[in-house]
């Protein structure tokens, strides 16, 4: 198993998208890149923490490579919007990858320069080593799941789904 922690935006809907990715086995929504030790969803909101808002992939390489994933993951969010996604706005919504070793860091970079070929505006994601992950709170994990009927499940993760069942069929579990 393979790991990459990927920030784009809400956790929420970073997850929804890459628990339906044939060859992931596991995401997990959490916190990432800040200074606090075990900071919680509140001190996260503040933007004062540093952390950003990632999902926590671990995926068989085998049946999927880094590159479809982030692939997937530039086509899914808006890498062009520095500290925002939407209407979510603060450094915890930004666009970065976390990555765990030299690999992964080197096919991050590739992929941004893959993405911008066809994104017209500059791509701001970081690309930065990752640090300690903290796992979010219990009522985070499988949100789109259990809340699918929710009002920003429904604007906001829902068409993200469709643009991923319509883009990446072949990818899907």
């Amino acid at each position: 198993m393979k790991t990459i922690y990927l920030a784009g935006g809400c956790f929420w809907c970073t997850e929804a998208v890459f628990k339906s990715i044939n060859g992931v086995e596991e995401v997990v929504p959490g916190y990432i890149g800040g200074t606090v030790e075990n900071p919680t969803y509140e001190a996260v909101c503040t933007g004062t923490t540093g952390h950003a808002e990632v999902v926590k992939i671990l995926y068989d390489e085998t049946l999927l490579h880094l590159s479809d994933l982030l692939e997937i993951f530039f086509a899914t969010h808006d890498p062009t919007t520095l500290n925002r996604q939407g209407n979510d706005s603060g450094t915890q919504y930004r666009s970065a990858i976390f990555y765990t070793d030299e690999l992964s860091r080197d096919e991050a970079i590739k992929a941004i320069a893959a993405a911008q070929v066809t994104i017209p505006e500059k791509i701001v994601t970081e690309v930065v080593p990752a640090t300690t992950f903290y796992p979010a709170e219990e009522y985070h994990k499988s949100y789109y799941q259990n809340n699918a009927s929710a009002p920003y499940c429904s604007l906001v993760i829902s068409p993200k789904l469709e643009k991923l069942q319509k883009q990446f069929q072949d990818k899907l579990k």
